[in-house]
């Protein structure tokens, strides 16, 4: 699978995809919310897992923007904010699944793996017709 990673903190970015890449899968990586969100809408993604606080957008902006231009690949939130308005608010905002920091990454192997077994069915726009572009 080929799977976005937008996580401010490097350590933990590096930490998952390093993961992931020895699970099998392709990782690309992005450190703010704009870098996150300009890959989002440039290429496409088996899954995407989104850092809630991030500089500059944060990962439920990146959400909202993604579902309102129709790109529907499956996302899973890690992120410490683990209240129940915060899960509420990311999964009500189109998140597919929400993981809270620390965490073991057996379970977000695991995670991954049962987003990857759900059929797909979103189709994705053109970017240059998007309504993506005209919000960044």
């Amino acid at each position: 699978m080929k799977i976005l990673v937008v996580e401010d903190d490097a350590e933990t970015a590096d930490y998952v995809a390093q993961g992931l890449t020895e699970a099998g899968h392709v990782v690309d990586k992005a450190l703010t919310g704009k870098d996150g969100l300009f890959l989002a809408a440039g290429e496409t993604y088996d899954l995407m897992i989104l850092d809630r606080m991030l500089p500059g957008l944060d990962g439920v902006g990146i959400l909202r923007t993604i579902r309102a231009a129709g790109i529907g690949t499956p996302v899973l939130m890690l992120t410490t904010r683990g209240g129940v308005a915060d899960r509420v608010d990311g999964l009500n905002a189109g998140a597919d699944d929400y993981l809270v920091k620390p965490f073991a990454f057996a379970e977000l192997l695991a995670r991954v793996n049962a987003l990857a077994r759900r059929p797909r069915s979103a189709a994705r726009p053109p970017c240059c017709g998007s309504p993506i572009w005209r919000w960044t």
